[in-house]
């Protein structure tokens, strides 16, 4: 477990000290989207039904098949919506994931959590997105 966390902090140091790649496109344009809404359901109620990683199929009505893991964990588990789209898990929690479009030039990710509210009788779903839209022109 040491190695592992070790190996992990030399990785991320190093990337922090890498030389940084210029772009030609110009400054970046960060954008956030924050939707959020409450249900009357508790977080376990909530999750069980949008937490899956296909869930998302049920509410965009596109295709979603998981196309791969390669960790064994949560982190790294693909998505294939619609046939075209990619999406790769990089952070999970027991009520939230955090996924990327790794051949996306805008740097997408998306957050999907759920937050107990009212000592756990009601929940609040929170979708957040951030992308640069520089590229998008």
């Amino acid at each position: 477990m040491k190695t592992r966390f070790f190996a992990s902090a030399a990785i991320a140091v190093a990337m922090l000290t890498a030389p940084a790649v210029s772009s030609s496109a110009g400054a970046a344009e960060y954008t956030t989207i924050l939707l959020d809404k409450v249900v009357n359901k508790t977080p376990d109620q909530t999750w069980a039904k949008i937490g899956p990683y296909c869930a998302i199929a049920t509410w965009l009505k596109v295709t979603c098949v998981i196309t791969g893991n390669v960790t064994g964990t949560p982190f790294g588990t693909n998505r294939l919506l619609n046939g075209n789209n990619n999406e790769v898990m990089v952070a999970s929690t027991p009520y939230s994931y955090t996924y990327t479009q790794p051949a996306s030039t805008i740097l997408y990710h998306g957050t999907l959590a759920v937050e107990p509210l009212d000592r756990g009788r009601q929940t609040r779903i929170v979708y957040s997105l951030f992308y640069d839209q520089a590229p998008l022109g």
